[in-house]
């Protein structure tokens, strides 16, 4: 199973090459570490990051 991440949102996708989020096809399998964000609106992390929606994302795209 490879992960993807887009390097527009940072979200970490899955058997796709386009973006469920954000519609991006700019995808790498580069990253740097995950983040997990269980509640968005809640987390103080996810406000820091610009992240809107409960899912995993890319801490850092490398390359």
């Amino acid at each position: 199973m490879e992960e993807k991440a887009c390097r527009n949102c940072r979200l970490v996708v899955r058997h796709t090459d386009t973006c469920p989020l954000c519609g991006g096809k700019d995808l790498t399998d580069k990253l740097g570490g995950y983040v997990i964000v269980l509640n968005s609106e809640k987390s103080a992390v996810a406000k820091k990051m610009g992240l809107k929606m409960n899912s995993v994302y890319a801490l850092d795209i490398k390359g």
